[in-house]
């Protein structure tokens, strides 16, 4: 064999022995990823649910029960881990398992709105047997390559693609309305993957959650981050929701060299400014008004309001607040007039609501009222969404804008005539609709419990009705009194107000 020949044989055996190290590398990897789907596919649950919310437009009656799917993990505990948005208003939950067709029923234990999450677990004996419970992992790297599995529309079976995290950043959760810690990724998430695990090393580092989207196929995806499913989870084993504290304070950027100079920063240094302190809030009495917040634990506060949590990762301030549970101590550093100073606060459970316009409410029923043929009700987000998917645009704009007025305890909740029931009692009256009630008898409204309760007290001939502008709607008592179950009858409802709310009222 010639001097060339020799050379290119072994040429060609090194070429053949890459090949077969590639090959085998390859072979490895493949065994190694189909050995962690494995491990990972038998803990994902398929979670069916007939959901029945309430009507705020009627709120004596239940909108048409309709079904719905989602996803959940196994985790520790025989439960399962899954979105709260899966199970809310669920009058009937059933789990079924991979490869498995039969649905069990099963039973939520604990859940969090605000965060939307919940569990559920399932009483048959044997259920969670030959289920692996997975862990909870730690927030990936930025660009790293996360897997989402879950049961997506399209198809009966189990789903898994892939994606890289692309941002974590404080975001508004569209179920609740929450401001949390959430995760970005380009992973294909769809209708039906709510609630599946986002999963690195066979760990769940995230739980997929409702996007924005109006529920729209999407190549975009948002999940709740570790450290808010371990808020929820140590939240959750006293079997009692605290969920995430508030200090009591609203603040604003202060960008501006020339605010900083006037509320006495220096030029290098950061902070918020406070423009709200709430009554009985932790903050009242402590904070001022025109105070500045500087620092939160050891979390120096940047002039756009954001903290460093790592070397890759800036958040919004109110993430070092929410890592607390209720009784925890928090300490806050700041600035009132160029003075510095250093206070320590106990974490308490928030108030119901720091705006005129409290959040929309999960698994509850709705509150009302009917006097003299007129349905009156609480504004809540959740008659606001009544509106439809474009409440922005379609829902009255004085209920809209009162989202923008801050509560008081004097001034708690607003009042809404939503629609007359026409009757003999209340004519001259009956196109009058979605009319914010400021006060009855020249008496400020309270809330709507102090509102029954001036209605059910009434010792007068006549109520007035009164709003902000003036305008007035007068309805004869006695009249009142007299044709309510006439009216009942006519437009087929059960009761002059909700359940519990004379009661509460007292």
């Amino acid at each position: 064999m010639s001097k060339s020949a020799r050379q290119s044989f072994r040429a060609a055996r090194a070429t053949l022995a890459l090949s077969a190290l590639f090959v085998s590398l390859m072979s490895t990897s493949s065994f190694a990823q189909q050995s962690e789907i494995r491990d990972v596919e038998d803990s994902i649950i398929k979670i069916y649910t007939t959901q029945a919310a309430p009507d705020y437009f009627t709120p004596w009656r239940l909108l048409t029960p309709r079904q719905s799917s989602g996803s959940g993990s196994v985790i520790d505990g025989n439960r399962v881990l899954t979105n709260a948005h899966v199970v809310a208003n669920a009058s009937y939950v059933q789990a079924q398992k991979h490869n498995d067709p039969r649905r069990y029923l099963a039973r939520v234990t604990f859940i969090s709105h605000e965060a939307d999450l919940a569990l559920i677990t399932v009483d048959e004996p044997g259920f969670f047997s030959d289920l692996k419970a997975l862990s909870i992992g730690d927030l990936p790297e930025p660009l790293q390559e996360v897997s989402v599995y879950g049961y997506p529309i399209g198809g009966k079976t189990l789903s898994i693609t892939k994606g890289i995290l692309s941002r974590v950043e404080q975001q508004v959760y569209a179920h609740a309305g929450a401001y949390l810690l959430a995760g970005q990724i380009d992973a294909a998430i769809n209708p039906g993957n709510s609630g599946g695990p986002v999963i690195v090393d066979r760990e769940i580092v995230g739980v997929v959650m409702q996007a924005n989207a109006g529920g729209r196929a999407e190549n975009l995806g948002y999940f709740v981050p570790p450290s808010i499913v371990q808020h929820v989870l140590k939240d959750s084993e006293d079997q009692q929701l605290d969920g995430f504290p508030d200090l009591g304070f609203r603040t604003q950027t202060l960008d501006s060299p020339a605010a900083k100079a006037a509320y006495g920063l220096e030029k290098e240094e950061n902070g918020v400014l406070i423009i709200k302190v709430f009554e009985d809030s932790p903050a009242d009495g402590i904070l001022q008004e025109n105070d500045v917040i500087l620092k939160i634990d050891e979390f120096d506060i940047a002039d756009d309001g954001t903290i460093q949590l790592t070397e890759d990762l800036l958040t919004d301030y109110k993430h070092a607040i929410d890592m607390h549970h209720i009784g925890e101590s928090i300490d806050i550093t700041y600035s009132r007039g160029g003075v510095e100073k250093t206070v320590d606060m106990k974490a308490k459970i928030p108030m119901a609501n720091h705006s005129l316009v409290r959040g929309e409410q999960f698994d509850k029923a709705p509150e009302y009222y009917i006097y003299g043929g007129v349905l009156f009700v609480p504004l809540n987000m959740n008659l606001i969404k009544r509106w439809g998917n474009d409440w922005g645009r379609s829902a009255p704009v004085s209920l809209l804008q009162a989202r923008n007025e801050w509560a008081s305890p004097d001034r708690r909740e607003l009042v809404v005539a939503l629609q007359v029931l026409a009757a003999d009692v209340n004519l001259g009256y009956h196109d009058w609709r979605n009319w914010v009630v400021e006060f009855v008898n020249d008496e400020p409204i309270r809330d709507f419990a102090h509102f029954a309760d001036m209605l059910q007290s009434n010792a007068e001939e006549n109520i007035v009705f009164e709003n902000s502008n003036g305008y007035q709607m007068v309805i004869n008592h006695q009249e009142a009194l007299d044709s309510e179950q006439a009216v009942l009858s006519q437009y087929r409802i059960p009761s002059a107000y909700s359940t519990g709310l004379i009661n509460r009222a007292d």
